[in-house]
């Protein structure tokens, strides 16, 4: 195992049993969904440890060639979005050392939940979609599937019964609302477990979400 992505540490409880390892997105860092945890009103039952990673920094093409911190490079802004996947695998191996840590660390695979938003959900996706790890669940928001055409059939995944949360705003100016609608058909016809809900919001995460984010987690936890 590589030397592990630096991250942001928020535990419900002194000795957690589960885990929320959630990616943020393009030019963000761990800190940027830190505040949800109160927010969430999760189970006092749980205990969860939230894993919130900063992704390296590297050039982004889109933003001039600016360095911030990014998940992979994005060569141009299309629909069908050129994208870095020397990257993306990177970053996928990345994120599995920090699955694998929270197995070292005593929680089941199946108490861990992977989530992403934008950038990160295109690598909670990837990840999920490649792990040997059967996880509790995967939320993906505001964000895009990318190399559909490789998404193996749900009975060839271990992550193929996983329960798959997507979100997206309907006023989403950064990633088109067709992308998510386009990965929600393209697993769903390779028989993945996915449920989908539209929100009334731009590229970011409403009130009215977090309380349904919260009912998830706390369904796939309890």
């Amino acid at each position: 195992m590589s030397e592990l992505l630096p991250s942001v540490l928020v535990e419900t409880n002194s000795q957690p049993d589960a885990a929320i390892i959630w990616l943020h997105g393009l030019g963000s860092d761990g800190h940027d969904f830190e505040s949800l945890v109160p927010a969430m009103s999760l189970s006092p039952d749980l205990k969860v440890r939230f894993v919130f990673p900063h992704a390296p920094k590297r050039p982004v093409t889109v933003n001039g060639g600016m360095v911030m911190r990014a998940w992979y490079d994005i060569y141009e802004m299309t629909l069908d979005r050129k994208v870095d996947m020397a990257n993306i695998d990177e970053s996928c191996c990345q994120v599995a050392d920090l699955i694998q840590d929270q197995i070292d660390k005593g929680i089941a695979p199946s108490r861990i939940i992977l989530a992403g938003f934008s950038q990160g959900g295109v690598i909670a996706y990837q990840t999920a979609l490649r792990t040997q790890h059967t996880l509790a669940g995967v939320m993906a928001l505001s964000t895009y599937l990318v190399n559909g055409d490789d998404v193996p059939d749900a009975s060839e995944c271990p992550n193929g019964l996983t329960p798959i949360l997507i979100h997206h705003g309907l006023q989403d100016a950064v990633v088109a609302p067709v992308l998510a609608i386009q990965a929600r058909d393209r697993l769903l016809s390779k028989n993945f477990a996915v449920s989908y809900q539209s929100y009334d919001m731009p590229h970011a995460v409403c009130p009215e979400q977090v309380k349904d984010i919260s009912s998830w987690v706390n369904a796939r936890l309890a």
